[in-house]
């Protein structure tokens, strides 16, 4: 899992990563015709033959998906995860996955009792080459895949009408691409964000369906509907519309029609489907405050397969924390509204079979969204997300769906979330560095984790801290009495901080306050500094005590929350006296999970509500320990202190480029500065005296010289340094599946 991987035309930027057409004319009746391209040979797969030669792997029948096994059609229950493409120090489009990624990847999700994977977008020749490959050694147990097909997304929502000749053409061609990718029957030149090369291997007989588009827009649904009212009917020679259709609808008929259309040239038909999400439902939501969650349907009942053997499903997204409404249907928190929204979902397509291809939650220190029953978006750690996501998977078989695929198998840096995105900047840099509290890089069961990660173990030992070489270590100048040494040392997600006292650490007797200086300005003095004063002041506090009190506060000015969503947008207040420099002021570090909104833009009133992100959990990174908790931030044994922070607690944009979030008021983002490095100020207080031990020295005006200590410094980095681990929540999963057994309940 060494070793340089190609970097595309358009990234320049080094990345070494460590640890790991117009369609021809169908023949009369015939269906398909012989290619006159030489492809790779075709694998041998056990299937149906119709009258004309057509194939059948997988077909639809009722509410249930059947696979054609030892001679006769099966129901069959899809179970399994989606796929990303890409890997830490990499953005979509780059595709840097090799083959023995993909083989060990394809062993540890069959393992885990997956019988499908799904890939949302098209990727390179070697994942369709290496599936072959797998598939062929393991003939009497494939692992079988859906293929979503990228609707122009960007593009649909800026022009806010599906029917634009040039997105139709777009998709179009997209849709013929991923087609003859997967029969192996193309050569793609590179483009930016997309995946090419010459496909050569011939994946098709391996495959469950296929997934036309992605999470289509509420407006963009509207305004199409309204623009193009003469148009909501399609019949092709496979799909066509019923007589309820919208526009819109028969636009995605259409679209579904070519893609059978194009794949029926290769003698194959796989059930179709187009992606949907709650948001453009068929149900209604009357306690959902947005308008655009609740403003118009996407309709599956309303396509039907003409002449397709191979049938047709619905496909929906569906996480348990948005839209809000799954907070608001049940005052009380303890109706399941999940499992509700799935029973009545499933009702409403009675005769068809239904998967839900995304769902999960994350296992990031961030929350972005909350729900009830304990399945926010971020917040639970490995462990508290397997449980989850077990629960969701065993609710979404026993509702009677025709598939569950978990969203997803690996953490993916490069992703953003709506309330550390205006902080994370610049934004083409996201993927060079693990923001922890941006809970959408860490939804995989299959964990990537930062450099030091297994190196610097949280356990309050600090035999590891001996082992690191000197130039990945600093030691810090205290000069605090009882603090014998403080070292500090950083990877690509957390600054690490290590601190041996004289005497042993007793959280009800005192704390250990550490300062960040990161910018010019900020508070030089406070409650936390009793009778203290420094000559320069602090952006960030981290608090050593009692397990409730540990963690980092962020100096009243510097407030990201409450500048953009106080200053900015008036959501919250921000008092005079926290506007002011220096004002003595530490906030708890605060992340919004929900916006104020009023009518008439909402229903209703829609409360701001947010989180402490800044709270440190005690505990132990350690997986081999039976208390082992991914989100431990840090923990203490005897007179050693160790403790990990998250990057962005400590005001940094991104400390891959050494860019911090300046003092400038955002608009809808912040501005940066770029810094030579972090100073760090401890100091010890007696909880019962409030005595401070340490800022002794003073300077000629009576304030400590903190600016005489030096700075904490690092190096900034194009180069990722990455390991990867199998998170608690595979082994939850594992054990889901293998009850499930690929069985469906409807039919099985």
């Amino acid at each position: 899992m060494n070793g340089t991987r190609r970097r595309p035309w358009w990234r320049k930027r080094p990345a070494l990563i460590t640890g790991v057409v117009v369609l021809a004319a169908l023949l009369a009746g015939a269906g398909f015709y012989a290619r006159e391209r030489a492809v790779f040979a075709v694998p041998s797969v056990e299937s149906q033959k119709l009258a004309d030669g057509t194939q059948l792997k997988f077909k639809t029948a009722g509410e249930n998906v059947e696979v054609y096994r030892d001679g006769s059609w099966q129901p069959f229950f899809a179970q399994g995860v989606n796929l990303g493409a890409t890997l830490p120090g990499y953005f979509p489009g780059e595709l840097p996955i090799a083959k023995s990624d993909y083989l060990r990847w394809f062993g540890e999700i069959k393992a885990m009792g997956a019988n499908v994977i799904r890939i949302y977008t098209r990727h390179e020749p070697v994942f369709y080459e290496s599936l072959v490959e797998y598939n062929r050694k393991h003939a009497d147990d494939p692992l079988y895949f859906i293929q979503g097909i990228w609707s122009p997304e960007e593009e649909l929502i800026s022009k806010q009408d599906a029917y634009d000749s040039d997105i139709e053409s777009a998709f179009r061609q997209e849709i013929e691409n991923d087609v003859k990718a997967v029969y192996g029957d193309v050569t793609l030149p590179e483009a930016q964000g997309q995946a090419s090369g010459t496909y050569k291997a011939n994946a098709g007989p391996y495959l469950l369906g296929w997934s036309v588009g992605t999470e289509w827009d509420p407006e963009m649904v509207a305004n199409t509907n309204k623009k193009h009212p003469d148009n909501a009917s399609y019949v092709g020679p496979f799909f066509a519309t019923t007589a309820k259709a919208t526009p819109f609808e028969a636009w995605l008929a259409e679209m579904v029609d070519y893609a059978a259309k194009t794949e029926a040239i290769y003698g194959w038909r796989h059930p179709m489907s187009f992606t949907d999400w709650v948001t453009t439902d068929v149900l209604s939501h009357p306690n959902e405050p947005l308008f655009t969650e609740d403003m118009v349907s996407v309709d599956a009942t309303h396509v039907k397969p003409v002449q397709w053997s191979a049938g047709y499903f619905a496909t929906y997204h569906v996480y348990p924390y948005y839209p809000d409404f799954f907070r608001y249907d049940d005052k009380t928190g303890k109706t399941d509204t999940y499992a509700a929204y799935l029973q009545k979902l499933k009702a409403y397509h009675k005769g068809m079979p239904i998967m839900v291809t995304e769902y999960g939650v994350p296992s990031s220190a961030g929350i972005s969204h909350a729900a009830p029953l304990g399945r926010s978006q971020g917040g639970q750690n490995e462990t508290e997300q397997g449980k989850v996501d077990a629960e969701l998977t065993g609710l979404i078989h026993d509702s009677g769906y025709a598939g569950a695929i978990l969203f997803m198998w690996q953490d993916e840096w490069f992703k953003k979330t709506w309330n550390t995105m205006p902080m994370e900047l610049p934004e083409d840099r996201r993927a060079y560095w693990l923001n922890v509290l941006t809970n959408e890089k860490q939804f995989g069961v299959l964990g990537m984790y930062s450099g030091l990660t297994g190196k610097l173990i949280l356990d309050g030992e600090d035999g590891d801290w001996d082992k690191l070489k000197p130039a990945d270590k600093t030691e810090l100048k205290a000069d605090v009495p009882g603090i014998v040494k403080l070292e500090a040392a950083h990877d690509e997600a957390y600054v690490y901080l290590g601190i041996h006292l004289d005497h042993p650490f007793d959280p009800a007797k005192e704390k250990v306050e550490i300062g960040a200086d990161t910018l010019p300005g900020g508070n030089r003095h406070g409650s936390e500094l009793p009778d203290k004063t420094l000559d320069e002041g602090l952006e960030t506090l981290v608090t050593i005590g009692s397990d409730r009190e540990t963690g980092v506060k962020i100096a009243a000015r510097y407030d990201m929350e409450k500048r953009l969503y106080g200053y900015v947008y008036g959501m919250i207040d921000m008092s005079k006296q926290e506007l002011k420099d220096d004002s003595g002021l530490f906030n708890d570090w605060k992340l919004p999970v929900s916006l104020k909104m009023e009518p008439p833009d909402t229903k209703y009133a829609h409360p701001f509500e947010d989180s402490n992100a800044g709270k440190l959990r005690r505990g132990t990174d350690n997986p081999a320990s039976a208390a082992y908790d991914s989100l431990a931030m840090w923990q203490y044994k005897g007179g050693f202190i160790e403790l990990r922070i998250p990057w962005m607690l400590l005001g940094m944009a991104d400390p891959s480029s050494l860019q911090a979030v300046s003092y400038d008021m955002p608009q809808k983002e912040f501005k940066t500065t770029k810094i030579d490095g972090i100073r760090f100020v401890p100091w010890i207080v007696d909880k019962e005296t409030n005595e401070v031990k340490g800022l002794e020295a003073e300077t000629a005006e009576g304030t400590y010289p903190a600016t005489k200590l030096p700075k904490y410094t690092w190096k900034g980095w194009d180069t990722v340094t990455y390991m990867e681990r199998l998170k608690p929540s595979y082994d939850e999963m594992r054990d889901e599946f293998e009850k499930i057994g690929g069985k469906p309940k409807t039919g099985g």
